[in-house]
């Protein structure tokens, strides 16, 4: 390895503990704008998950999921993260 790649492997070694101390504080949120009420983000979900369901193939592949993990996704109730 290169010098280079040695700071990189530490600085990202360094983010994953830091993301490690947040907890789970930040889990029912990760992907949502952070302005987002509680029920905004039931909201949210709840669409975005029915869309999961109606995705072809070539997007799914598109956004690196297959049928079964979309589908489990998909059906997952939309107050849990």
């Amino acid at each position: 390895m290169n010098g280079l790649s040695d700071v990189r492997l530490t600085l990202h070694s360094q983010e994953l503990v830091a993301g490690q101390d947040k907890g789970l504080r930040n889990t029912m949120s990760r992907n949502a704008p952070a302005h987002l009420s509680r029920w905004d983000l039931f909201w949210l979900r709840l669409h975005t998950r029915k869309a999961l369901l109606t995705l072809t193939p070539e997007q799914l592949r598109d956004i690196g999921l297959d049928r079964e993990q979309a589908r489990e996704e998909g059906l997952k109730p939309f107050w849990r993260g």
